[in-house]
């Protein structure tokens, strides 16, 4: 089921990604209307399971094979409850704060007796961070921008590659100003697969990957640099300056604080494998499956897609991102479910996140 293939490959006792790097505008977008469904969601930090209940679900069921990763969730569960937003927005990292320590206090004042020890024990580092920069891929991030960034743009670069230009504008300061040989020298490096093996993502999650992350990389600098303006861009901004600017992912934003709040008693936390869902005979009628198909073989992967149209019903829709390793529906199983091309391609030019190749949309047939 889910990454049981990388489960045994991959560690999973600490948070890998304490923020989610996938955009829940185009997700929640790619279900579709979910009004009183059921929709199972991968954790991992927990942003985009919330944000699924803007879509006034009867119920998003959660699961990850990370207990640490679903300490995520809970410790967003108790910010929305015990926080203002505000408040919300300084503990997470997304503004400067001074108060994190008490407002961690007042998050987990509620939360279970493991969860409340595991953000204690994290507490200096979320003090210092914020709780969305405590994980193993903000930490990667965090030493790209603080010890290796300056050497190839200056502050001013940086602030000014967050005005907002027309796109002719945005491809010049792009090839300009960006782009230069210390900036391209620095992506071979830091992106490189044993680099980002050995302090992004696991090693194991390139197993089925061919070509170099680096290049990957770069091809992707220009849709998020080009194609969309990296002043609406909250992942861009974190990488290269630490917090959010103006503009916040979905989950995090004033608008949803409320709603989201409102519907936490819908989130169902199911912790362990997709298998947690698909064994219930019970059926989904949208999957945020992130891009664990990415760490499967095409066997695996093809047995698990599979188990998961069992526990689909009818004109349920399957959402999920690649980064490097292609995967679609697999051939077995290309007349139960249509590709909705439009759909990816509108969502796709929109994508914010910015690091990944493709984003699936893909909706079982009646």
């Amino acid at each position: 089921m889910q990454n049981a293939e990388i489960a045994g490959k991959a560690n999973f006792e600490h948070i890998r990604y304490a923020q989610l790097w996938e955009d829940a505008d185009v997700l929640t977008a790619a279900l579709g209307d979910c009004q009183g469904g059921t929709l199972v969601s991968i954790c991992a930090a927990g942003d985009n399971a919330l944000a699924m209940l803007t879509l006034d679900p009867a119920k998003v069921v959660v699961v990850d094979l990370s207990d640490a990763q679903i300490a995520c969730l809970k410790l967003r569960i108790g910010a929305f409850q015990n926080l203002t937003h505000p408040e919300f927005l300084a503990l997470m990292g997304a503004r400067p704060s001074t108060e994190r320590g008490a407002l961690l206090d007042k998050a987990t004042s509620a939360l279970d007796a493991q969860t409340r020890a595991f953000w204690q024990g994290l507490a200096p580092n979320v003090i210092a961070h914020g709780a969305g920069g405590v994980g193993k891929f903000e930490r990667y991030f965090r030493i790209f921008r603080t010890r290796l960034l300056p050497l190839v743009h200056s502050r001013k670069t940086l602030d000014d590659t967050f005005v907002s230009r027309p796109k002719p504008a945005r491809q010049t300061f792009l090839d300009q100003r960006f782009n230069t040989w210390r900036w391209r020298l620095l992506l071979n490096t830091f992106f490189s697969r044993f680099v980002m093996g050995r302090m992004g993502r696991d090693k194991a999650f390139f197993e089925h990957v061919d070509g170099s992350p680096a290049q990957h990389v770069a091809r992707r600098i220009k849709h998020a640099a080009v194609d969309c303006d990296p002043a609406e861009n909250p992942y861009l901004h974190w990488i290269l300056k630490g917090t959010h600017g103006a503009a916040l992912p979905m989950t995090w934003r004033a608008e949803h604080f409320e709603t989201i709040k409102a519907r936490l008693d819908r989130l169902d936390i199911r912790p362990g494998s997709l298998e947690a869902f698909v064994s219930t005979g019970e059926k989904a009628d949208g999957f945020n499956l992130s891009d664990i198909f990415e760490y499967m073989s095409p066997d695996v992967f093809a047995q698990v897609y599979g188990s998961i149209l069992k526990a689909s019903a009818p004109e349920a829709r399957l959402v999920y991102w690649n980064m490097m390793a292609p995967r679609r529906v697999p051939p077995a199983f290309a007349d139960q479910v249509t590709t909705l091309t439009e759909v990816e391609d509108r969502l796709k030019a929109i994508d914010k996140a910015f690091f990944y190749s493709d984003f699936v949309v893909e909706q079982v047939k009646k």
